[in-house]
């Protein structure tokens, strides 16, 4: 592992050159630097090497990296030949690399993208929770730095913004990955002072007590059997300069921050349970983003807001049959106190509806188990009730390798949450249409002419063995918002 990893110019750093299985092709033409021509053409000739995403090898002081085939090279690509890379380089303890662009590589701003993927993908491999090594842990070895160069200058912005996009989303892994003994929302609160000192941010903390003053009956009602009261993170971003395109535009990103989730008197099984500190991804992916964005410096104004609760049992914890009122006067009758988080996110999109007046909100929770089984790891659940913000979101979505899959919200949907006790279930005992369930609720809580996306990320939150975050936390949602809002400024 590297302590500090930054763009830098290094005069005595190994050379590092890109190879494409169409190299491996014979009588291909190759235009590599002269000066490393004669050790290219030699290691990319090793028994066995094919040139694979990621796939690296040493030949007389040159690093060679696989980039797959060139008609297939992507950010994606770049993003996960920088991890492979980086294995290699930490393994062989080198701290100085110099990219050299091949000749046939001269689009500026296709290298640039995928120069900034692949910084990116080293240090999100370079990532690891730490401070909780005890005596018996296997030793690691940390380097104090490793240095990127590029031989083309131009090119090391892309390197950089790369490296920034990393640290946000390993904010949101860290925070996303740390022990529910720690983690709980009176922690949440402090970390997220700490971005926002960072990130040059206000942060203003509505504690239990204004929660409750507030009406927000779903954040109340969620938290109030832990010992660790809730509260309601907000995280303001004022740009120094707006873009024109994003004149008037408000973005208000609402993340679902359950740091930990029994399952309350609805209670999961012992093995349901393990791995519920994940269920706060969707907030630590909008600190995260909001990170991101306020380093950026993006021309948009941005809020975010992380309703956080622990989701536990007591004499005080709400129950099934209950029924609460919500900050915009919604009642809810409680079928499930294990459908919580829509609970908390319901206070908080009618909070943002009344208080931001935004002109979009995108949501983020790891919601339902029934994304998962509709669509897996591979993708998130994206809701819309506006064409033009899903849109946006998907060609976010796109650039940022993040894959969201739109899924129907219709009057239908909306007419199944209806309660015979009140106005609405908070999950209906019949179990159809599972992850739209989720969106439908939600949709009681936004104003009808305000643009909204609900994204269920409770699949792609923390699958195993990625190519790029390995097991753990991925941080999905920071590339994929941070890109959200830079297409704001600009379209």
């Amino acid at each position: 592992m590297f302590k500090k990893i930054s763009i830098a110019t290094v005069r005595s750093a190994r050379p590092l050159i890109a190879a494409f299985s169409e190299d491996l092709k014979p009588k291909a033409k190759i235009d590599v630097p002269q000066a490393w021509r004669k050790q290219f053409l030699a290691a990319i000739q090793t028994p066995g090497f094919k040139a694979d995403i990621g796939e690296t090898i040493f030949n007389d002081g040159l690093i060679i990296m696989g980039m797959g085939s060139r008609a297939k090279l992507d950010a994606a690509a770049a993003r996960r030949a920088g991890a492979g890379v980086f294995k290699a380089i930490n393994r062989a303890g080198i701290d100085a690399i110099r990219c050299g662009a091949r000749g046939d590589c001269d689009d500026l701003a296709a290298l640039n993208a995928i120069g900034a993927a692949f910084a990116e993908g080293i240090a999100l491999a370079n990532w690891r929770l730490d401070g909780f090594d005890g005596t018996a842990a296997r030793q690691v070895t940390r380097h104090p730095q490793l240095r990127i160069d590029w031989d083309r200058k131009t090119l090391k912005a892309g390197m950089s913004a790369g490296l920034m996009l990393a640290e946000s989303a390993n904010i949101a892994r860290t925070v996303a990955a740390t022990p529910p003994n720690i983690c709980n929302p009176g922690w949440i609160a402090k970390e997220a002072r700490k971005v926002a000192r960072d990130a040059g941010l206000k942060c203003t903390v509505l504690d239990h007590k204004k929660v409750k003053e507030l009406g927000m009956g779903g954040i109340d009602n969620v938290g109030k059997a832990s010992k660790i009261p809730p509260c309601l993170i907000r995280l303001d971003y004022t740009p120094p300069k707006v873009s024109k395109a994003a004149k008037g535009e408000h973005l208000v990103l609402v993340g679902k921050t359950i740091t930990y989730d029994t399952g309350g008197y609805s209670l999961k099984l012992s093995g349901g349970m393990r791995g519920m500190k994940y269920d706060m991804c969707g907030g630590a992916a909008v600190l995260g983003a909001i990170h991101a964005i306020a380093k950026a410096k993006l021309g948009i104004k941005v809020t975010a807001l992380l309703p956080a609760a622990e989701n536990m049992v007591s004499d005080d914890a709400y129950r099934p049959d209950d029924i609460i009122t919500m900050y915009n006067g919604v009642t809810v009758e409680v079928t499930n106190t294990d459908a919580e988080g829509r609970l908390v996110l319901g206070d908080a999109l009618a909070y943002a509806c009344e208080k931001l007046k935004p002109t979009a909100i995108v949501d983020c929770a790891t919601l339902t188990g029934g994304v998962v089984v509709a669509l897996g790891h591979f993708s998130a659940g994206l809701f819309a009730n506006d064409d033009r913000i899903c849109g946006a979101v998907e060609c976010a979505s796109q650039g940022a390798n993040e894959k969201v899959w739109r899924l129907p919200l219709w009057e239908e949907h909306r007419e199944f949450m209806r309660s015979p006790f009140a106005d609405i279930l908070n999950s209906n005992p019949k179990r159809s249409a599972h992850p739209i369930q989720g969106a439908a609720f939600l949709s009681y809580f936004v104003d009808e002419e305000i643009p909204w996306a609900h994204l269920d990320i409770a699949g792609v939150a923390s699958p195993d063995g990625d190519p790029v975050t390995g097991s753990g936390p991925s941080g999905f949602g920071v590339r994929l918002l941070h890109d959200l809002a830079k297409g704001m400024t600009t379209s």
